[in-house]
């Protein structure tokens, strides 16, 4: 189901048209700034409607993978590319059933041509880095970054997302994807441990929730417009917002989950649906806030089953700043403070008590137990895992 726009006449199409002028002013000016303040960037990407137009993730998109769109290579011959290639086949054949994830009603020529420049940037960014194993499923990632910014500057910036964000998932073996996928469980135990229990219960594990973590749930949503909201929101932060974002879908389904039979196969096939109408700005919301309220660092002791010393998220410093140019980012902060003066008043959010957290976060005080995880969550791919050294694994 389409998301239903907000009113285009009265006060509150009104409202919401300057809203959105106001937001591609700033998102302009923050481009337009000298050095381009990428802090801005990531704070219009991550707040309420993403980027809001192609056009504007075209400029944007780059700045938050620090790409230089001035000096971009040109693309090799596919004939090159093809010849002898291991991953050609496998490639060809994935990207011959991704006719959904092309706009409907796109003529077969066009559509037929996409395939073909897509098949190119994946064998491309394979070649040029050949640490990088290919998995069913890039593709849907790459897809959508050409469908967005076309052929050859999707391909510098798949280049440079392959070899941060989703470095993991091009693995030779599925060790550091599956460690990941264990952060699931325990973000859900934080929050609504009777749901963790449950799931526990019956089995189901969090095999439900690979597709939507190494895609970036492109291949999972059926509406592009939320693919790439989730993408504007994914590439301004922390690698593991994908996680995150997943748990909470999980959450927000909280009554069917626990209307379901307590079994494996029942549990996985709700969870392995996915609803096409989610409050995606909420979840989006909520996400951001448990990052702050449980980021990896805390949550890494209960997640790690091996060891973590080769994944990105394991490069992430937690508390640091990744430029001099970032300045503290209030987006997450903000929205963590509004909640949590909600859940004061309700005393229904969160059910399980944490005492040693809150007995920490009340000694450390909200701006450094807040302040810092919040920078944590608008940092770029790009930044910390060039630079950052320092395990947040113990």
């Amino acid at each position: 189901m389409a998301r239903r726009s907000p009113p285009r006449n009265g006060v509150g199409g009104h409202d919401f048209d300057a809203k959105k002028k106001r937001k591609v002013a700033e998102i302009y000016q923050a481009l337009n700034s000298d050095p381009i303040d990428v802090a801005a960037l990531r704070r219009m990407a991550i707040s309420e409607g993403g980027l809001l137009t192609d056009e504007i993730r075209c400029k944007v998109w780059p700045k938050l993978l620090s790409v230089n769109t001035d000096d971009l290579p040109p693309l090799p011959a596919g004939k090159e590319l093809r010849e002898d290639n291991k991953d050609y086949q496998q490639v060809l054949l994935d990207v011959r059933r991704s006719l959904r994830r092309f706009p409907p009603g796109m003529p077969d020529e066009q559509r037929e041509g996409l395939q073909e420049e897509l098949i190119d940037i994946i064998l491309h960014v394979l070649k040029r880095n050949p640490q990088l194993h290919y998995y069913q499923g890039y593709h849907d990632i790459v897809v959508t970054f050409l469908l967005v910014v076309g052929d050859r500057l999707a391909t510098a910036l798949v280049e440079k997302l392959s070899t941060h964000h989703l470095r993991d998932f091009m693995d030779p073996t599925m060790d550091n994807t599956k460690h990941i996928l264990n952060y699931l469980m325990p973000i859900i135990d934080q929050v609504n441990p009777e749901v963790h229990d449950f799931m526990q219960s019956a089995e189901v594990g969090t095999i439900f929730a690979l597709s939507w973590l190494i895609t970036w749930f492109g291949h999972v949503l059926s509406d592009f417009r939320h693919v790439v909201r989730l993408y504007d929101f994914f590439l301004a932060c922390h690698p593991l917002m994908p996680i995150y974002f997943a748990a909470v879908i999980v959450l927000y389904r909280e009554q069917e989950v626990l209307d379901c039979e307590c079994d494996m196969a029942s549990v996985h096939h709700l969870l392995s649906q996915i609803p096409q109408d989610l409050p995606y700005e909420t979840l989006i919301s909520r996400a951001g806030d448990l990052f702050v309220q449980f980021p990896p660092s805390e949550l890494a002791r209960e997640a790690a089953q091996q060891q973590a010393e080769r994944t990105a998220a394991s490069t992430f410093k937690d508390f640091e700043l990744a430029s001099v140019q970032q300045r503290p980012d209030t987006v997450l902060r903000q929205r963590f403070r509004e909640r949590l003066r909600g859940e004061e008043r309700t005393k229904s959010i969160l059910t399980k008590p944490r005492t040693n957290r809150f007995v920490k976060l009340a000694v450390m005080g909200l701006t450094v137990a807040l302040g810092a995880a919040a920078l944590a969550v608008v940092k770029s791919a790009l930044e910390w895992a060039p630079k950052f050294e320092l395990q947040i694994f113990p």
